[in-house]
């Protein structure tokens, strides 16, 4: 009798294969709060972005698929080192996040708001209205303010560092105590100098 198992041999199931894919996210519970963390497949990061809650991470998705790419990813491999970057950032260990940020999710007022704010350096403070001189727009704070308030990449872009001028700490996309603890932690080991440190990876935003 013919064994009909004789030639039978399956192949070995492998790791699943994960569809391609134009932008990879995750989302990381940092000490100032959960950030959806999204970079594309080249290794730019497109987001460190407040996502507290259901709502917040589809805004930020749709954004992604409307600006980038539809082809996006909860793929948690391609956003290492990014996340290992901010991880050292919050602990205090780097005066920067060290990545390549990409702006693509940035309007061109963002743009030229972001751009001009990579002058104030680590442990630096200035006002919305200085802002707005420095890149052009002098009766735009409140404009300046808004677009600070829609960073798509907080912390590795630090509008933190931005202050109303009659005090306190004003607005800020993760809350006023996610703004005070960056404040404080670059406070404890911030630059006297007054400008900005070398240019790194994280000062050439595309």
């Amino acid at each position: 009798m013919t064994d009909p198992f004789a030639t039978f041999d399956p192949p070995l199931a492998g790791p699943p294969v994960l569809a391609p894919t134009d932008v990879s996210y995750v989302l990381e519970d940092t000490a100032v709060g959960r950030m959806l963390v999204a970079v594309r497949d080249g290794g730019r990061v497109l987001a460190t972005a407040y996502a507290p809650d259901d709502a917040a991470e589809e805004h930020w998705l749709a954004r992604v698929a409307a600006r980038v790419s539809p082809r996006v990813l909860r793929h948690p491999a391609p956003t290492d080192a990014p996340r290992r970057a901010l991880a050292a950032f919050l602990d205090g260990r780097a005066t920067r996040v060290d990545v390549e940020p990409d702006l693509a999710l940035a309007s061109d007022f963002q743009r030229e708001v972001l751009t001009g704010l990579m002058s104030v350096g680590y442990g630096e403070r200035t006002t919305y209205a200085t802002l707005a001189e420095r890149v052009g727009h002098p009766r735009a704070a409140r404009a300046v303010g808004t677009a600070l308030g829609g960073n798509p990449l907080c912390v590795t872009l630090p509008c933190h560092r931005v202050l109303p001028a009659a005090g306190g700490v004003g607005g800020y996309a993760g809350g006023p105590a996610a703004k005070e603890h960056l404040l404080a932690l670059e406070a404890r080991g911030g630059r006297t100098s007054g400008g900005p440190g070398p240019r790194t990876r994280s000062d050439r935003i595309s």
